[in-house]
């Protein structure tokens, strides 16, 4: 069994900052690429941000310069560092990993989603 489990959601006011991090645990033999996606009301889930395991990383054109992706191969976790924060990035924010288990299957895991508000 693999778990993503994310933490960090909270409600800011406009202009503020927030860090969510996503924690993979169970049985993981090595991880690939890492993201966050996210899901307004009414939207569809949109890419927010992905990193390899080698550190590459790709953004949404929306969060370019104010959102920071970044994970921790040694704790198996991902970091989301967002500043600026805007109303239109509230939504629920979750991550993904494609992970392969130590029984050399691979999968696409999500976690459960935490809850970002920006509001004043």
């Amino acid at each position: 069994q693999v778990q993503l489990v994310e933490s960090g959601g909270d409600l800011v006011q406009p202009g503020g900052s927030l860090r969510l991090s996503c924690a993979a645990s169970g049985s993981i033999f090595s991880i690939n690429y890492m993201g966050w996606y996210r899901r307004a009301p009414g939207k569809q889930r949109e890419l927010v941000a992905t990193i390899t395991s080698g550190g590459t990383t790709n953004y949404a054109d929306s969060v370019k310069g104010r959102f920071t992706i970044s994970r921790d191969n040694a704790k198996n976790t991902v970091y989301l560092q967002m500043n600026s924060l805007k109303p239109e990035d509230t939504a629920v924010y979750s991550c993904n990993a494609e992970i392969k288990t130590v029984g050399r299957s691979q999968y696409v895991f999500w976690g459960q989603g935490t809850q970002v508000t920006v509001s004043s």
